[in-house]
């Protein structure tokens, strides 16, 4: 079985959907027939690599909402993130740009180490508040998940991995994704957004048992 995954490392929806999936899977009785695919998705490919302003003051010019409104709005996803044991700190986050983060992971995906490299780049932003445009953050993040530090700097000063970025971006365009996390399951059956992991052990069984009855 194989679960599609579009997301961004600055999504907080995608960290906690994706721990979801996971708690899903463990209840899954089949779940060393999953195979994850990663997508790249960026929820604003022209954000700037550096802002003066907090994530709070971004949310509320973005909405034209009052500050205290955002900061309770991301307070709600802290609390929501913390129920799955991560612990988001929005005070200190970087808002950032994220492509060549994603870059860097098509890389990993080479390697075949993008499940660890995506987990390491969703913590760096949320929780380890890193900067993940960062070049010189990127490179040492991939010498954490075992990549080579000095191939990973390398990529990110080329323009190595940009086709593949833009390759799933299109594809996401392609089938409708508007929004992430977004999940496809065997080709055939989506689920949008960081549903319960209830949800996601139903499409799980759907999936399989049809794979059965085949």
């Amino acid at each position: 079985m194989k679960i599609e995954i579009w997301s961004d490392f600055v999504c907080p929806f995608c960290y906690i959907g994706k721990r979801r999936l996971e708690l899903a899977l463990d209840k899954f009785e089949y779940s060393n027939e999953v195979k994850i695919v990663f997508r790249s998705f960026e929820l604003d490919p022209n954000a700037k690599k550096v802002y003066s302003e907090s994530i709070h003051e971004l949310i509320a010019k973005k909405y034209s909402i009052p500050l205290e409104q955002a900061k309770a709005s991301n307070n709600q996803l802290v609390n929501q993130a913390k129920e799955l044991g991560l612990n988001y700190n929005f005070d200190d986050l970087q808002p950032t740009n994220t492509f060549d983060a994603h870059r860097l992971v098509h890389y990993a995906k080479f390697e075949n180490k993008i499940n660890e490299l995506t987990e390491r780049l969703l913590k760096a932003y949320f929780i380890d508040s890193l900067n993940l445009s960062d070049i010189k953050v990127l490179s040492k993040l991939a010498l954490e998940v075992g990549l080579d530090e000095n191939k990973a700097l390398s990529i990110l000063e080329s323009n190595k991995y940009s086709s593949d970025v833009r390759a799933d971006e299109e594809l996401a365009s392609n089938i409708g994704v508007t929004g992430v996390p977004f999940f496809v399951f065997n080709n055939k059956y989506a689920v949008s957004g960081a549903q319960p992991p209830e949800l996601f052990l139903e499409v799980l069984e759907k999936v399989k048992n049809e794979d059965l009855t085949l």
